[in-house]
């Protein structure tokens, strides 16, 4: 969605203040372009129920878990569970993750939270130890395929699969 867009719906703000987030504080703050003047409470004016809204909306981080499977042509082709080189190209990483996607969005109910023992028990990634769990992550912080997919999601919403430099991944947001 473009900015244009998002101004459309209304952070509730006074023209023309804008919401950020500070890594270093990990809170969000407001910035005044026109002046630079940034401040940690919403600017006078601000119409607090709709910058909530919008807040909800369109959130500043998300919280994710993820599966990758990596390929021979990713970027770093060693598996961070098995600590061994990765031999699969990408048609059978994108099969294999295909198989596992299909199986997590199944109307069956048995399936129902199984995206952390599936990413403890198949994900390349080093988050494998944790089911997946990615943390809090904002914008700029992930690849931008990743991050595009990512900030898509509802909670509780799974991926299609997202193809980074690191190999496939399918994304489950959880906050």
């Amino acid at each position: 969605m473009s900015d244009t867009e998002k101004k459309d719906i209304g952070t509730g703000l006074p023209e023309p203040w804008t919401v950020r987030y500070s890594k270093s504080k990990k809170r969000e703050y407001f910035f005044e372009p026109e002046t630079k003047k940034s401040q940690w409470e919403a600017p006078g004016g601000t119409d607090e129920e709709q910058l909530q809204k919008y807040l909800k909306e369109y959130p500043l981080r998300v919280r994710c878990l993820h599966i990758l499977i990596k390929h021979s042509g990713s970027r770093r082709p060693v598996s961070s569970r098995i600590n061994a080189k990765i031999t699969i190209d990408k048609e059978e990483a994108i099969k294999e993750l295909k198989e596992i996607h299909d199986k997590l969005t199944s109307q069956d109910d048995s399936k129902k939270g199984q995206f952390e023992l599936i990413a403890k028990e198949r994900s390349d990634c080093s988050s494998f130890k944790r089911g997946g769990d990615l943390g809090w992550f904002g914008k700029g912080e992930m690849q931008p395929a990743f991050e595009n997919a990512a900030f898509a999601l509802a909670i509780g919403e799974i991926s299609d699969i997202v193809e980074t430099d690191s190999g496939v991944h399918i994304i489950k947001r959880v906050a």
